[in-house]
């Protein structure tokens, strides 16, 4: 240990941030990709959900996958509920969210004591 840290101590790291989700699962038409317009009105519903999250604060849209007959929406911040509350109306409103849902996740997906809902849309 080196003079500097025996004098004031080392220094501990700042523990990161819990890291919560809210997943979106959003059914597509078909089995696979869905159609151009499907996934250009999701692009679209992309930007507002992370229009609105920007706004509260509440942490950032991630991004999106496509595949296997569904899109993924990824958004994470510091709460799980302050997240779904800034995005949960524009999710109820879209016409992808029948046959859809949502996990909430209150903890980091490495954390064994994280908790999830499922909320259906």
């Amino acid at each position: 240990m080196g003079f500097l840290s025996r004098l004031f101590g080392r220094r501990v790291p700042e523990a990161a941030p819990s890291e919560h989700a809210v997943i979106a699962h959003l059914k597509l038409s078909d089995e696979e990709f869905g159609t151009g317009d499907q996934r250009a009105s999701i692009q679209e519903l992309s930007s507002q959900l992370e229009q609105s999250i920007a706004e509260a604060a509440a942490g950032e849209f991630d991004g999106d996958e496509f595949g296997a007959g569904r899109c993924t929406l990824y958004m994470y911040g510091r709460d799980a509920d302050l997240l779904f509350a800034a995005v949960e109306q524009q999710l109820r409103a879209s016409p992808h969210a029948t046959g859809g849902f949502v996990i909430k996740r209150s903890g980091s997906a490495s954390d064994p004591c994280a908790t999830e809902v499922r909320i259906e849309l």
